[in-house]
């Protein structure tokens, strides 16, 4: 496959991705949550534009933001914890049903076409979006539940994260705040699961899209490391300013905000996946 696209749309392309990565990195940051809300709906846009076949365009996507994930993840958790804010041990009793939910996700992805990741994120998005709407009211209990409810839950948060490539930080930060950890430890702490489902699932979908038809050039399976590169760098970069942020201010208006913008994103994927 090749490009055929005048220089100055492509100069535009480029700049749109260099935008998205640093949303990404500032989220990851700021909310735990990877960055792939954002970033997935950009790429798959991106693939349609460049002529990518559509069957592969949301596989790509997600897979490229896993990759891109990787490194903002680590920047992230690096951060966090130097302010000490990580429960480690937390982390620890989850890692394997996370990497187990990832791998899961990576076999569904192999044997799945795009309706059916479309619905995923869809499902998931919609979740997420509820919880930031109306999450401050959500209380369990006390004290975070332990096995098998915390293995089952690790799981589930491999799963979906890996298949919405959102690096899991939603899903965890609405079970730490719904057992009564304060929302700033229930960030950080997601952070640290980034890279447990970010690394795995890159591994997972350059499987799953090996020798996959329609992938455009520079492709590793459903990893594109032309737009890895691209806004990866970007993530990077500021993901210190999102922790900075998330440590220093008030994230609710920004909550409600991210909430509509998911919500939008969700509305925009069903009317695609009903035509």
């Amino acid at each position: 496959m090749e490009f055929d696209i005048p220089m100055g749309e492509l100069a535009l392309l480029v700049g749109v991705l260099l935008a998205a990565g640093m949303v990404t990195g500032v989220l990851a940051g700021l909310l735990g949550i990877g960055g792939g809300s954002i970033i997935v709906p950009v790429l798959y846009d991106t693939f349609r534009v460049l002529g990518v076949d559509d069957a592969v365009c949301l596989h790509l996507a997600v897979g490229t933001s896993l990759a891109i994930i990787v490194p903002t993840s680590f920047r992230s958790l690096q951060a966090h914890r130097a302010k000490g804010a990580v429960d480690m041990a937390l982390v620890r009793s989850m890692a394997l049903p996370v990497v187990l939910g990832v791998v899961l996700g990576a076999i569904v992805a192999r044997y799945s076409d795009g309706a059916v990741l479309k619905t995923v994120w869809i499902a998931c998005a919609i979740l997420i979006s509820l919880k930031l709407y109306f999450g401050a009211g959500w209380q369990l209990g006390d004290v975070i539940p332990g096995n098998p409810s915390r293995f089952v839950y690790g799981g589930f948060v491999g799963l979906a994260s890996v298949l919405m490539s959102i690096g899991g930080g939603a899903f965890m930060t609405a079970y730490m705040t719904a057992y009564g950890r304060s929302i700033l430890q229930a960030v950080a702490t997601s952070s640290a699961f980034g890279p447990l489902i970010s690394i795995p699932g890159v591994i997972g979908f350059a499987w799953a899209g090996w020798n996959a038809d329609g992938l455009p050039p520079g492709s590793i399976g459903y990893i594109n490391l032309i737009g890895a590169v691209i806004v990866a760098p970007a993530s990077v970069l500021v993901a210190p300013l999102g922790v900075r942020i998330a440590h220093g201010i008030s994230k609710r208006k920004l909550e409600l905000a991210f909430a509509t913008f998911l919500a939008l994103l969700s509305a925009r994927f069903l009317v695609s996946l009903a035509l």
